[in-house]
């Protein structure tokens, strides 16, 4: 047992030298180290751990993005609640291997011409925060799924990589206007952006299952005919705050992210009070029951986790990133989410005030690693509570968004049309 103690503590030194080595072969020259992360070396490794844990802390089994047979198979129903390999077994769909597969394919299929198995921007569950121009393509459904079912985990991986992933967008501007223009029948198939947010915000509010569980009286029926019509509601809130056109540079980019986040949090506004006044009419009884939806959502999850996964939740208190292969193995996309430093100096060629600006820039989104990675609370007991929260983790990320977009506003007011499209022109040629 002494002999395993050591040799996991080795493990990790090993495992945190590595990562001290490998940043600081990022960040080589003269030009890095002016427009890189401050305080040098530990600087620059406390982002590289940091970030790692942040990616590494909610996976689930497999990434559905690299098994083809889930992909097609859902991607031909269109629908994210079908699974059709459970569906030969009677079983439920998985709705994480979906969301991944319908995700995957539509970010995928407008970058590199659609040949690429992964996009360095993936979330740690397989799924895409940026789906061609479209930010967060569940967002209807994450509401439900976690305002009912105190499932947290797809609001908990938007953060610092989706707001990186909208400064240098991985997309060439041809490829995302193929999001959005009318393409000839023998042209690749590039979903639209019509089509991408109507296959994902398709589940919503679980009315029946609810009404099955609570057994509603008359008047209770009548609170929650009123809860379900602002749900819906809800859904067009969100639904309106898809793109029309596909956002030509980050400050656009940015935008869109604050729209979708600003209908978010208006779709919460619009169901709190009918959820408050249905709740209100519930008795303690009818009130457990409901509370309990969540408690059978967990359980039918962490049923089809394999072991191993169940085991390594890096969320556990006991859990160290450190002794993680699957951290170790997602360090190659940390790589590609480090700052293009050396790029921008060399393109850009900054004055003394923009470096300044950029460095404001830099810090700024980094910032935002901390704020938003760090592991979820334990969700509250009951809907309500659950929805607050929900709207309290929306209104920061809103904050966090404003501020980097503040950030590259001041950092972009002096700079020449050439300069610009530089800066615009990274983002597609690092993902090359």
């Amino acid at each position: 047992m002494a002999k395993s103690a050591v040799g996991s503590g080795r493990m990790g030194l090993a495992l945190a030298g590595a990562i001290l080595v490998i940043a600081a072969v990022l960040l080589p020259n003269s030009a890095q180290a002016q427009f890189g992360l401050r305080g040098g070396p530990l600087g620059v490794a406390r982002f590289a751990v940091g970030h790692v844990i942040g990616l590494s802390r909610l996976r689930h089994a497999r990434m559905a993005v690299r098994g083809g047979r889930y992909r097609s198979a859902a991607l031909r129903s269109q629908d994210p609640r079908y699974d059709p390999r459970g569906a030969e077994r009677g079983q439920p769909a998985n709705p994480y291997i979906l969301r991944a597969a319908l995700t995957a394919q539509a970010a995928l299929s407008g970058w590199h011409g659609g040949r690429s198995p992964q996009g360095w921007w993936r979330h740690p569950d397989g799924s895409y925060g940026w789906a061609g121009p479209v930010f967060w393509p569940f967002a209807y459904d994450d509401l439900a799924n976690a305002v009912i079912f105190a499932d947290t985990t797809s609001i908990s991986l938007y953060g610092y990589g989706d707001i990186y992933a909208a400064l240098f967008s991985p997309y060439a501007a041809g490829e995302l206007a193929a999001y959005t223009v009318p393409q000839g029948r023998r042209a690749r198939k590039v979903p639209s952006v019509e089509s991408i947010c109507d296959a994902s915000d398709t589940a919503g509010l679980p009315v029946d299952r609810i009404a099955a569980t609570v057994a509603p009286n008359e008047l209770q029926r009548a609170a929650l005919d009123e809860l379900t019509a602002a749900w819906n509601a809800a859904r067009d809130t969100i639904r309106a705050a898809c793109p029309a056109q596909a956002p030509a540079t980050a400050s656009e980019r940015l935008g869109l992210m604050r729209e979708r986040i600003a209908a978010m949090i208006k779709a919460t506004d619009a169901i709190e009070a009918p959820l408050a006044k249905f709740a209100g009419l519930l008795s303690d009884d009818q009130k457990a029951r409901l509370n309990a939806l969540a408690n059978d959502r967990r359980a039918a999850l962490a049923s089809r986790q394999p072991k191993d996964a169940q085991a390594t939740a890096a969320c556990q208190p006991d859990y160290d990133p450190r002794y993680d292969e699957k951290a170790q193995r997602q360090y190659e996309q940390l790589v590609q989410q480090q700052w293009p430093a050396d790029d921008i100096a060399s393109t850009l060629r900054l004055d003394d005030t923009a470096r300044a600006r950029f460095e404001v820039l830099q810090d700024t989104t980094l910032r935002t690693m901390e704020t938003l990675s760090a592991c979820p609370a334990e969700a509250a007991a009951t809907p309500l509570a659950r929805l607050a929260a929900v709207k309290a983790r929306l209104a920061t990320m809103l904050r966090e968004v404003t501020g980097v977009t503040d950030a590259l506003d001041d950092f972009e007011a002096d700079l020449s049309d050439e300069q610009k499209a530089g800066f615009e022109a990274i983002g597609p040629k690092r993902g090359a």
